[in-house]
């Protein structure tokens, strides 16, 4: 059999824009490209990643205020994940070892279990944060019984697209057509009385999911008396309280676990994203020692749900060890608090100066959100001019013209919200410094200056001219 022509990977290294471009639309998907150029990001080829910056091909730097949607809490290829995966490489350690017991899987499940609270001992690895989620709903059900099946999950929330995690996510957009899991009830976030009046007039509920921040919702936190509640709620009528940190763990809202800020312990809790150190796929499920042996500590139990075969893989896992000793030796929990409490002063003093444009900040640490001021019912030229070239998901959003303007004129990545069109979602590394900070609230401030005509006639005439202001 002849060698086929396939592409290289030095290849990929020098493809061009539009070439890129052409195999995305010809081979991935080219609606999803046409959302991509709205916003101003089809044009952009990363040639690397450093630190809390991007460099494109022509050697612009571009400051990343996304953060892979809180994936990247050490930044782009810390130092110390390059080397520990190096060295793993270069001394041919073993990756997959389904057939023996990895001593870097013990390793990183009892350094979870360390920091978790309470008697959280149990890990199950996964290689997302779907893949967790499906584990801690599966092992509630397990340990509930068939008769107290039924889960609660809250209004707008997000926890993954697998069948199970997209079951307890509160959106029609990404529900779409697909049969979910029937035994499922939503309630509205923050709202303790709510969620008790449902615990008392169903019985067969046996579980709870909350995202301790909700991500997608566009940074929604709820009031710290809120948890008081879940928790007591949850004792009462012996509900499982599943804890989603995937997006809001590991440091980013200045505690190690965002449900540490009210003091308020889950049941389970699911981590991902940054656990991987910025270079791999992994998540944890943590559970109470007693939840998991009440459903898999029998030997005729114990194998019903096991890793899958990628979930645990060596490399992968020192990773994620040495993620942890990083998170704690370089002080980033401390840093996100204190960062990002000061640049959630400067975005609240920007609102004070454009209340017409920005409707409210709110988050904790390095997780923010500023939501702006919807147009949509604009009439006028201003109105129409919001309406005209957006899809529908979009349209009278000021965060995309501003998402734009940010990236061509001042090299600045910023991410948006998957319910609210408005929201600008503000998640970089911790590393994060205040020589950032400021320089991402002047250029806030500039842009914001120009007003929303202003902000359209840039728009126009930054379409197809992305060049980094930094270099």
């Amino acid at each position: 059999m002849h060698n086929p022509r396939l592409l290289t990977v030095e290849d990929a290294k020098n493809l061009q824009s539009q070439e890129n471009i052409r195999l995305f639309c010809d081979h991935v998907n080219p609606a999803q490209y046409r959302f991509l150029r709205l916003l101003g990001f089809h044009s952009v080829v990363i040639k690397h990643a450093e630190g809390v910056y991007y460099y494109d091909q022509n050697g612009n730097k571009i400051l990343d205020l996304f953060g892979g949607f809180g994936a990247l809490a050490l930044g782009h290829n810390h130092p110390r994940i390059l080397a520990v995966r190096r060295n793993f490489e270069d001394e041919k350690r073993h990756d997959i070892a389904l057939a023996f017991i990895s001593q870097y899987v013990s390793v990183l499940a009892k350094n979870l279990a360390t920091l978790a609270p309470d008697d959280l001992d149990m890990v199950f690895l996964g290689t997302s944060g779907s893949d967790v989620v499906e584990a801690a709903l599966k092992l509630a059900e397990k340990a509930q019984g068939s008769k107290r099946n039924t889960i609660v999950y809250a209004s707008s929330s997000f926890h993954g697209k697998s069948r199970a995690a997209l079951s307890v996510t509160d959106s029609t957009f990404y529900g779409s057509s697909f049969e979910l899991l029937p035994n499922t009830v939503c309630v509205p976030f923050g709202d303790p009385h709510a969620l008790e009046q449902l615990f008392v007039t169903n019985p067969g509920i046996g579980t709870l999911i909350l995202e301790t921040v909700q991500g997608g919702a566009g940074i929604i936190l709820a009031p710290s008396e809120y948890w008081s509640a879940v928790r007591t709620l949850c004792n009462k009528y012996n509900v499982i309280w599943i804890a989603d940190e995937i997006q809001c763990g590991m440091g980013r809202t200045g505690h190690l676990f965002a449900f540490e800020a009210a003091g308020y312990a889950p049941d389970i809790i699911t981590l991902a994203k940054s656990l991987g150190g910025g270079k791999a796929a992994i998540g944890a499920m943590i559970a109470r020692k007693s939840i998991y042996m009440s459903a898999y500590g029998k030997s005729s139990t114990a194998l019903i749900h096991g890793p899958s075969t990628f979930a645990g893989m060596g490399e992968t896992v020192c990773t994620a060890i040495e993620t942890l000793h990083v998170l704690f030796d370089e002080n980033l929990i401390e840093n996100s608090a204190a960062v990002g409490f000061n640049l959630i002063g400067r975005l609240k003093q920007l609102q004070l100066k454009y209340p017409q444009l920005i409707k409210e900040v709110r988050g904790m640490g390095l997780m923010i959100g500023i939501e702006f001021q919807d147009l949509s019912n604009s009439s006028g030229f201003i109105g129409k001019s919001l309406l005209k070239g957006f899809d529908e998901k979009m349209r009278g959003s000021l965060s995309a013209l501003i998402g734009n303007i940010l990236l061509y004129n001042h090299g600045i990545l910023v991410g948006f919200t998957e319910y609210n069109r408005n929201v600008i979602r503000i998640e970089p590394p911790l590393i994060l410094t205040e020589k950032e900070t400021n320089y991402f609230a002047s250029a806030l401030d500039s842009v914001l200056s120009l007003g929303v005509a202003g902000m359209i006639v840039r728009y126009v005439k930054n379409q197809g001219k992305y060049k980094s202001p930094i270099h």
